[in-house]
């Protein structure tokens, strides 16, 4: 059979696209089985999340938990690396999905995302469980080994809060709903064992109790990276049509601001210059 053949028949590629999450029967949408006007105005938009990423309707304490962690990054200001981007983008072209991408696209391992969080706490969870280690212990030997590897700890830190009230809230949402779990307390001994063996007073920030709940909630990272997607949303698209409305056309760089560090003035050799 020819490579022409192959693409025109239909038999070959039945199945090639496979999807667990939404089937479309004649007249109906079904997510994960339920149809979707069922869903619409029954339950939240934070439980629907739920669904399509877990196949399963949240429990109400968990469908209010994930709620909760929605609302963990949805808007910082121009302390957030992704409303400046957005606005900048729109003020050179005003389109509003232009600059709702451009702040996405700002999201990532530093800032606005609780996947490294998660990640660490995905590792120091499987060390605690296969080496049959305390929390304690699992966090001492967590704090050594990125000491040794000179990385940042995730999830610590801000630069305006001594307690980051984010993470503080949704702590106390994640007890009141009975999900203060291993990965809650792991992350809070990590913080502690930072602060004993750095002397430095710093909060667990909004990412990593962010990561924490969700990981109690059963998200893997990659789930918890493209969530903190959807928390950050909210301010990413009013920051992007604030700007469209009220904002300035091609927005600079202050030079105020700006500092040049290059060399001085300078010409070229005289050699190098071409005569008419």
């Amino acid at each position: 059979m020819s490579g022409e053949e192959k693409l025109s028949d239909a038999g070959l590629w039945k199945g090639y696209f496979k999807t667990g999450i939404t089937d479309l029967p004649p007249g109906k949408i079904l997510i994960r089985g339920y149809p979707l006007e069922e869903l619409m105005g029954n339950i939240s938009f934070a439980e629907v999340l739920y669904l399509i990423l877990k196949g399963e309707l949240p429990s109400k304490e968990e469908g209010k938990l994930m709620e909760a962690v929605l609302f963990g990054i949805v808007d910082h200001g121009f302390l957030s690396s992704a409303s400046p981007p957005a606005r900048y983008v729109v003020s050179g072209n005003p389109d509003p999905i232009h600059g709702i991408v451009s702040g996405v696209l700002s999201i990532g391992h530093f800032t606005g995302s609780p996947r490294a969080s998660g990640e660490m706490l995905k590792e120091a969870y499987q060390i605690m469980k296969s080496e049959k280690l305390s929390i304690g212990e699992t966090a001492k030997r967590i704090i050594t080994k990125f000491r040794e590897k000179k990385k940042r700890i995730p999830g610590l830190g801000h630069p305006l809060y001594t307690i980051d009230p984010r993470a503080a809230r949704l702590r106390e949402l994640a007890e009141r709903y009975g999900k203060l779990g291993e990965y809650v307390k792991l992350m809070e001994a990590i913080h502690d064992e930072f602060v004993k063996t750095r002397g430095k007073e710093i909060p667990i920030n909004t990412d990593g109790m962010m990561a924490a709940v969700m990981a109690e909630l059963g998200f893997d990272p990659l789930e918890m990276e493209a969530l903190g997607v959807v928390s950050y949303l909210p301010g990413i698209i009013g920051h992007t049509i604030e700007e469209l409305k009220t904002g300035q056309i091609v927005r600079i760089i202050p030079p105020v601001i700006t500092q040049y560090t290059g060399p001085a003035e300078r010409h070229l050799p005289k050699e190098r210059i071409k005569e008419d």
